[in-house]
């Protein structure tokens, strides 16, 4: 049973480039941007922008899922290397949106315990 018809170099050089575009989007102050920025952000809200983020993590979530799925059903052209970077794409969306969920709550209990 293959793999992938995929060379294993090819495959290590789109995993670096992957990182190197990261690396070029934290330097950059943008990082975790996945869709581009639409053109009227003055009307931009809180919950709409979080609304937008939970989107994107289960989206990250369910891509990473199916991917995963698809190596485990043999399916052509599904890399091992894709499926754990997809996998650890998600985790670290998922982490991140707990922390800010965290974030929230304590700042949400701190302005309720302030006394009037």
């Amino acid at each position: 049973m293959t793999i992938s018809s995929v060379s294993p170099n090819a495959s290590i050089e789109s995993v670096l480039a992957q990182m190197r575009q990261m690396r070029e989007m934290a330097k950059a102050g943008d990082p975790g941007q996945v869709a581009a920025p639409t053109a009227d952000t003055t009307n931009v809200s809180f919950s709409g922008a979080l609304k937008q983020s939970l989107a994107r993590i289960s989206e990250a979530q369910n891509k990473a899922f199916g991917q995963a799925q698809d190596f485990e059903l043999g399916k052509p052209g599904v890399a091992l290397n894709d499926v754990m970077v997809d996998l650890q794409k998600a985790n670290i969306g998922f982490q991140m949106g707990v922390q800010v969920r965290n974030k929230f709550v304590a700042a949400y209990q701190e302005v309720m315990n302030m006394t009037p």
